[in-house]
């Protein structure tokens, strides 16, 4: 399908099918969303006009750019587990209001995951990962620093296990960076591929959310701990991820804090929550469309002048980009990646962890409800019905399964309100990647 689209001064169309984006006159973009997204009128073009724009549609079309037969390429269904995310900690030293985890607890008692257990997991991974040479292994929480030690024994056992089987682990974590010391960071840099650090920008709006026990606001606490991690970090990966509501919708302002405090990898997320003064609603989406352009003006700008960031949502790559396959079947929830919680048992996703309709066995017993695992199995973009012609759908791979059931009750119905954000993220996106080449090649 052709999508006709205007971010800012700009018009594009983008073909789904070859994946080929085009800047075009504003003429020629009314045009196309009128004939082919049913969007305004095609009275409004004359005969001489009309014939034009066909004209160079069709020229576009022979050559495979515009038009293109979109190739529908079902997933493997393949068994071996590539990644679990550990719940090393159902506990946390922050009270965020917004937090999906039940401030840490996830609606459960509080409770740490014992070195036996998250040694056992790794013995599960390694398992039942068939022929895969890249095993991922994600610390989660609650507050993963919390049990800094269970952590490093368990690198060890799992580098050591990985050895003897000939897999090569990569590690990831998350931390709120209340306990983020020199010796958190030293093992960080030396064992975590990707770590990911939780700030929401400016000391006002962080504060009104992330608070610690006692009620009071996290940015003092943490601010000089993540610009020491960030800066002993050298060119392994990391984030700084910050989470938006409906009371900071001029996040813009937050990223743009954010790289100005010399973080150059950068991700501020939409909220998904049900709490009435923080949630995101239908009424709020346009407000969000002029945010994200704003934000896309302020980080051309600055990529002009040398000075660019990394911003995980315009992060969109028409050229290189992950493969088909990839594409369609999506994080692979349920079935190639799974949740582990602190007594062991098996969930398809840590925003599915707890939720006894979702529980799907135990590493020490291994995976017991294979009709869940069915269903994740089988779940892909070409099920998502309601995917097949939104033109993003080769680039979000039909939205999270989890928020898709909390809001839709299916797996495979994609939650509206994300939707609507993801678009306009890739439209931004698509623009930025366009300016890129075009400033590059200059």
């Amino acid at each position: 399908m052709v999508h006709a689209f205007k971010v800012k001064d700009k018009s594009f169309l983008y073909d789904s099918g070859s994946g080929a984006l085009h800047e075009c006159d504003e003429e020629t973009r009314a045009y196309v969303a009128a004939k082919y997204e049913k969007v305004g009128s095609l009275n409004n073009f004359s005969p001489d006009t009309a014939q034009r724009i066909e004209g160079e549609l069709n020229e576009l079309k022979k050559e495979g750019l515009l038009f293109a037969e979109e190739v529908k390429v079902y997933p493997p269904k393949s068994h071996d587990i590539k990644a679990l995310c550990l719940h090393i900690c159902h506990d946390c030293n922050l009270r965020c209001r917004y937090c999906f985890a039940d401030e840490g607890a996830y609606h459960s008692a509080r409770e740490f995951m014992s070195e036996e257990t998250a040694k056992r997991a790794i013995d599960f991974l390694i398992e039942n990962s068939g022929k895969r040479r890249i095993l991922e292994v994600d610390f989660f929480g609650g507050e993963p620093l919390m049990c800094l030690e269970t952590i490093k024994n368990v690198v060890a056992y799992a580098r050591k296990k990985g050895d003897e089987a000939g897999k090569k682990f990569l590690f990831t974590t998350t931390t709120n960076a209340l306990l983020l010391d020199d010796d958190a960071i030293d093992f960080f840099n030396r064992e975590m591929e990707n770590v990911v650090l939780s700030l929401d920008g400016r000391k006002e709006v962080h504060d009104a959310i992330r608070k610690t026990i006692n009620g009071k606001g996290s940015f003092d606490l943490v601010i000089d701990k993540i610009k020491k991690f960030v800066k002993s970090r050298g060119d392994k990966s990391y984030y700084v991820r910050g989470t938006f509501t409906a009371k900071n919708l001029d996040f813009s302002r937050d990223v743009i804090f954010l790289a100005d405090n010399g973080f150059d990898s950068i991700s501020m997320e939409p909220v998904v929550t049900d709490i009435e003064d923080l949630k995101i609603g239908e009424e709020h989406l346009d407000t969000i469309n002029g945010e994200y352009e704003r934000l896309l003006s302020d980080y051309l700008d600055r990529y002009d002048k040398g000075q660019g960031f990394n911003f995980f949502h315009f992060n969109v790559d028409l050229e290189g980009g992950v493969c088909l396959q990839k594409k369609v079947s999506a994080c692979g929830a349920g079935n190639e990646y799974f949740s582990v919680v602190p007594n062991g048992d098996i969930y398809p996703c840590h925003q599915f962890a707890g939720d006894k309709n979702f529980y799907m066995g135990n590493v020490f017993e291994g995976i017991l409800n294979q009709d869940i695992r069915a269903t994740f199995a089988n779940s892909c973009l070409f099920t998502r019905e309601e995917c097949g012609d939104c033109f993003a759908k080769f680039i979000c791979s039909g939205g999270c399964a989890a928020n898709n059931y909390h809001y839709r009750g299916d797996v495979n119905k994609p939650y509206k309100i994300t939707c609507a954000m993801m678009k306009k993220r890739i439209e931004c996106g698509m623009y930025a990647f366009a300016h890129k080449k075009q400033s590059d090649n200059t």
